[in-house]
C-alpha cells in the first residue's frame, strides 16, 4: 500500500512538472508575440510620458543644452495662467458636446442601417465619408462654408429672410468655438456609428424574437433589450470620446489656430503653440503633463462610476 502511494506521488510529483515546464514555454511564447508592441509601446507611450514629466521640471527652449532645474515652477505657474485655464473651459465644452451629439447621432445612425429603407448600402458609404476625409480639408472646407461674405451658412440665412443673423461665423468670439465644435462633431459621429452598428449586430436575435411573441413595441425593445447591452459599448465610447476632446488638436489649428483672442484655443493648441512657436519646451511639458493628468483623473472616474454601478446591480 505504501509503495503505491509513493509511486502514485512521484507520478503526480513529474505531472506537475510537466505542465509548469509546458505553461513556462507558453508564456515564453506569449512574450515573443507580445514584445514588437510591447517595446513600441514602451517607447512611444510610456517612455515619452516619463519624458514630458522629466522636461516639465526645466526651464528650456528645447534647442540648446542649456536646461535649467525649477522644479515644480512651471506647474504653478500654469494653475496663474488665465489663457490655460480658458483652454481648458474650451475642453470642457468640447467634451459634453461631443458626449451630448456624437454618441447620440453615432446611435441614431447605426439604428438607420437597420432599418428597412432602400439603397441602404449607399447610406453607409454617406454617413461613413466624414470620418474618412482628412482633417485638413474638412477644416478648409468649413472655412468656406463658414465664410463671412460667401458661406453656405450665411448664404442661406440670406435666402430665407434672415439677414440679421449673416456674420463672421470663425472672426467672432462668440461664434467661433460653436462652429469648431459643430465641424467636429461632424466629422467624428460616424466612427461611433461603426461602434454601436458593430455591437447591435452582436445582440442575440432571439431576445427580439421573444419579445415581439410578448407583444412588445418597438420603443420597449430598444429601451428593454438594445439599450441595456450596449451599455458596455456606450461606456468605451464615452472614454474614447473624453480622451479625443481632451487631446483634440488638428482641426482647431487649421480652422482658428486658436483664435480669435484665444477664444478657440484648447490645451493641444496651448501647449504646441507654447513649445513650438514660444520655444518654450519646459511650459509646454507642463501643459502637456497636465493635459494627460486630467485625462486620467477623468477616465478613472467615468470607470469608477461604471463599477459602482455594476456592483449596486
Amino acid at each position: 500500500m505504501l509503495l503505491a502511494t509513493n509511486v502514485e506521488n512521484k507520478v503526480n510529483t513529474k505531472s506537475r512538472n510537466a505542465s509548469r515546464k509546458k505553461n513556462g514555454k507558453n508564456w515564453l511564447v506569449i512574450l515573443g508575440f507580445m514584445a514588437p508592441a510591447l517595446l513600441f509601446y514602451g517607447v512611444y507611450v510610456v517612455y515619452a510620458i516619463g519624458m514630458t514629466f522629466y522636461y516639465s521640471l526645466f526651464d528650456w527652449n528645447g534647442i540648446d543644452s542649456n536646461m535649467v532645474f525649477i522644479g515644480l515652477q512651471n506647474y504653478f505657474e500654469v494653475i496663474r495662467d488665465g489663457v490655460f485655464w480658458q483652454a481648458s473651459g474650451n475642453n470642457a465644452l468640447l467634451i459634453a458636446a461631443s458626449l451630448l451629439t456624437q454618441l447620440p447621432l453615432g446611435l441614431i445612425m447605426a439604428l438607420l442601417l437597420f432599418s428597412p429603407i432602400k439603397g441602404m448600402r449607399l447610406f453607409r458609404t454617406v454617413y461613413f465619408m466624414p470620418f474618412l476625409m482628412s482633417t485638413v480639408a474638412i477644416g478648409i472646407l468649413f472655412i468656406y462654408i463658414f465664410d463671412a461674405n460667401y458661406g453656405l451658412v450665411n448664404q442661406f440665412l440670406g435666402a430665407v429672410g434672415l439677414e440679421s443673423l449673416q456674420r463672421g461665423w470663425l472672426g467672432s468670439e462668440d461664434t467661433a468655438i460653436w462652429a469648431v465644435i459643430i465641424t467636429i462633431c461632424w466629422q467624428f459621429a460616424p466612427f461611433y456609428m461603426i461602434l454601436f452598428r458593430a455591437a447591435i449586430v452582436g445582440i442575440p436575435e432571439d431576445l427580439y424574437e421573444a419579445a415581439e411573441i410578448d407583444g412588445a413595441s418597438t420603443w420597449r425593445k430598444f429601451s428593454g433589450i438594445t439599450l441595456p447591452l450596449l451599455r458596455p459599448i456606450i461606456i468605451t465610447s464615452a472614454i474614447l470620446s473624453v480622451i479625443g476632446a481632451l487631446k483634440y488638436f488638428d482641426l482647431i489649428y487649421v480652422m482658428t489656430g486658436g483664435g480669435p483672442n484665444n477664444s478657440t484655443e484648447l490645451m493641444a493648441t496651448y501647449m504646441y503653440d507654447q513649445t513650438f512657436t514660444n520655444f518654450s519646451m519646459g511650459y509646454g511639458s507642463t501643459i502637456s503633463s497636465m493635459m494627460f493628468i486630467i485625462a486620467f483623473i477623468v477616465t478613472l472616474g467615468i470607470i469608477t462610476v461604471d463599477n459602482k454601478r455594476k456592483a449596486d446591480f
